[in-house]
């Protein structure tokens, strides 16, 4: 499995470099919106899948996805000047939409405790004979 482990090192540190890369090396404020959630490289290595949450409306989600992917040349340029590896591995940009989900099931929960009736307070119980 030391393969594996490796291969789970190197996703992890392409996950925290292009997510540097994004912040700082791009003053496109659309690839600002965009998150590295997590990466996922092949056991060759020559292909990373960068997996990014989008903030925004699903027009401004594409336009962002757009940009990136006209970007992987540029990326992968810059991870290769950060990361030493035999050979840079491809980049290419998926749209993570977990983080969007997890917000939206916590926007409906809440809305549930919002309408939900509050439980009793045991402490304040009915005729407790005090």
């Amino acid at each position: 499995m030391r393969g594996g482990e490796r291969r789970h090192r190197v996703a992890e540190t392409i996950r925290k470099v292009v997510g540097d890369i994004l912040r700082f090396e791009f003053g496109d404020p659309r690839v600002r919106r965009a998150t590295v959630t997590r990466a996922e490289v092949t056991g060759d290595l020559s292909l990373a899948r960068i997996y990014v949450s989008v903030l925004g409306t699903p027009s401004e989600q594409k336009e962002t996805l757009e940009v990136l992917a006209r970007a992987r040349g540029r990326v992968r340029s810059l991870l290769g000047r950060r990361v030493r590896l035999r050979q840079t591995p491809e980049v290419r940009f998926v749209f993570d939409s977990s983080v969007e989900f997890s917000i939206r099931l916590e926007e409906l929960l809440e809305k549930e405790r919002r309408r939900a009736p509050k439980p009793e307070d045991p402490d304040r119980g009915e005729g407790g004979g005090h």
